[in-house]
């Protein structure tokens, strides 16, 4: 019997948040104007009060690629992965991965962040499957649009209903599924899953979790 795992990235896996390291990847690598920086923290402060819109949150990350290549974005993907991402990933997530894996579940990435962040980020975690928003491409060109369901908030749970479809799995796997993630966002999905486990959460998801007895759990992380 198939059973699923499911796993948020940015500060569940991840000691950080993908789109605001890359912002500042990319300004270290002169892609992007310091000037950036106080627009994406005022983005990245919405996005922890839970305050801005699905919608607005992904197309605010994905204008950043505008008129960008795949292939040009390809060797800055490598080096952010290498220098950024993995010194960031605990050994405490990494012995979560290995401890499903044992167990025989489906290990799934589901993330608010676009492919070219966070899509490298997965292979490195070797998840078996990766949702995430999907940014749309015309002409080999990033537009800075999303495309299709923005895979955040309710979104991941269509998304992830939409994706047991296309693997021929029942729905039911869903309701019986464990869920890790450290954000309100994700309210949703941790309140549809059998086995809910908030990871080092936000003062608003550990009040509801402790209120509903959901697991916490906290991981050892560097600074």
């Amino acid at each position: 019997m198939t059973r699923l795992a499911l796993f948020d990235l940015d500060h569940t896996l991840l000691s950080g948040d993908s789109d605001a390291l890359w912002c500042e990847f990319l300004i270290g690598q002169r892609v992007l104007s310091p000037a950036c920086r106080e627009s994406h923290a005022a983005m990245a402060l919405a996005y922890l009060a839970g305050t801005v819109p699905a919608q607005d949150y992904c197309a605010f990350h994905a204008r950043v690629l505008a008129g960008r290549t795949p292939a040009e974005l390809q060797p800055l993907r490598e080096r952010f992965v290498a220098t950024v991402i993995r010194p960031l990933i605990p050994d405490d997530a990494r012995a979560l991965l290995r401890q499903h894996r044992d167990a025989g579940d489906t290990l799934v990435l589901t993330t608010a962040t676009s492919r070219v962040v966070s899509g490298l980020t997965a292979v490195e975690l070797g998840l078996d499957h990766y949702l995430c928003t999907e940014l749309e491409l015309v002409d080999g060109c990033y537009t800075g649009r999303t495309t299709g369901v923005v895979n955040m908030r309710v979104g991941k749970i269509e998304r992830l209903r939409d994706w047991l479809v296309a693997q021929g799995l029942p729905e039911r796997l869903l309701k019986e599924a464990t869920f890790y993630s450290d954000s309100i966002n994700d309210l949703a999905l941790l309140s549809m899953v059998r086995r809910p486990v908030v990871v080092d959460p936000d003062f608003r998801l550990e009040a509801t979790a402790r209120r509903k007895g959901w697991t916490v759990l906290r991981l050892r992380r560097t600074a």
